[in-house]
């Protein structure tokens, strides 16, 4: 059976990508999270039959690829409709968000919200853990998944629909 290792926590378009890929390929296998793709790499060490499952737009994965260049190779790529991605607050009115939260990778949705332009904005290690911080009450609002945010109890006061992403599948070398 194999091991995904990919960003969480549970709720990640990564951890979505996962499932999709182990359906694609008829495969069973575990998923398991971790709180950066950084962290990941470097826990499929410590188990057998591992792969990586990365996301194009993830920062810095140029990064993890070249500097694993001697333990890693990109053997699969694909495309899929990530979750639904969307502004949500845990308030109802987007006059009372002081603090924003929000993955380096979908930052610029703020964008397309006026109202949001003047706002702090602090970064998170992944759509989900942006979602959690909201409902911590760490920020007000957040860019995050569809699936996040109801878990967070979140109210979605923008929807901005599912977008075609590339997802990456980096094995061990033999």
């Amino acid at each position: 059976m194999i091991n995904i290792h990919t960003l969480g926590p549970s709720g990640t378009n990564c951890e979505k990508a996962a499932h999709y890929w182990l359906n694609k390929n008829n495969r069973q296998g575990n998923i398991i999270l971790h709180p950066t793709l950084e962290t990941a790499v470097k826990e499929m060490d410590n188990s057998s039959n591992s792969v990586l499952l990365g996301c194009i737009v993830y920062p810095y994965l140029h990064n993890i690829v070249f500097s694993n260049l001697s333990f890693i190779k990109l053997t699969d790529c694909f495309v899929m409709d990530t979750h639904n991605m969307l502004f949500a607050s845990r308030f109802n009115n987007i006059n009372e968000i002081k603090k924003l939260g929000s993955h380096p990778a979908p930052k610029d949705l703020f964008k397309k919200i006026k109202e949001l332009d003047n706002i702090e904005k602090l970064l998170f290690n992944s759509n989900s853990e942006a979602a959690l911080q909201c409902s911590l009450g760490n920020v007000d609002g957040c860019i995050t998944t569809l699936n996040a945010a109801e878990k967070h109890h979140l109210n979605i006061l923008s929807d901005f629909g599912p977008i075609p992403m590339g997802f990456s599948i980096h094995s061990k070398l033999i």
